[in-house]
């Protein structure tokens, strides 16, 4: 499970504020990828925070509602759209989307936020000084708080957009390539959420809804 030692340990370096940085979104056909920042107290404990995979939707809610109910939290989720993924290109997207969960962080902290420790590897052209952590979300407390907020953030837009395009069953996959989204990309094309530079998105030549 996640603790506080990242966090500890860097603070013990003289840094005072410590912020934790994770994404969701990359990997689907479909939607924006959402990344959140999140600034936990230094002594905060909850149950059952994890790696946003590893948790049910339910309990994820769950903790997504601790999390952003809490005052003393600082947190953000910023999103970069399907059409900028496509001029941008997935990574690049992904690193925007980081970036700007930071500087609305720093907005809203009000001060400067000493250390961003990332999910995974380094971000290129980050605006602030960071630290990576491969499988961040499953050690650092911070990195996990922020995963569970970009996912339910990422999920509860898709909710919408299956109202919206009832015909994918956006509810079900999130926008992921299961077979039922692949049936329904086949039967009715790609609509203006579709991730157009994706395969098999790319290969389809149905018109866009």
């Amino acid at each position: 499970m996640p603790d506080m030692s990242h966090e500890d340990h860097f603070r013990s370096l003289g840094n005072r504020v410590i912020a934790g940085i994770d994404e969701a979104g990359r990997g689907p056909l479909a939607g924006p990828v959402c990344a959140a920042a999140v600034v936990l107290p230094r002594d905060f404990t909850i149950c059952g925070l994890d790696d946003s995979k590893k948790v049910s939707a339910t309990r994820r809610d769950a903790l997504y509602e601790q999390l952003t109910c809490n005052e003393n939290i600082y947190w953000t989720a910023e999103i970069v759209d399907a059409s900028e993924i496509d001029k941008l290109n997935i990574l690049v997207a992904t690193h925007r989307a980081m970036a700007l969960a930071a500087q609305q962080l720093q907005q809203k902290w009000g001060s400067e936020i000493d250390l961003y420790l990332i999910d995974g590897l380094s971000v290129s052209s980050f605006p602030f000084a960071q630290h990576s952590i491969v499988k961040g979300d499953s050690k650092s407390l911070s990195i996990a708080a922020a995963s569970i907020i970009a996912k339910v953030t990422r999920d509860r837009i898709m909710l919408q957009y299956a109202e919206e395009f009832p015909q994918y069953g956006f509810q079900n996959h999130m926008g992921y390539g299961t077979k039922q989204h692949l049936t329904a990309l086949a039967n009715h094309g790609p609509c203006r959420i579709h991730r157009t530079s994706f395969q098999p998105v790319s290969q389809l030549t149905l018109p866009f809804d």
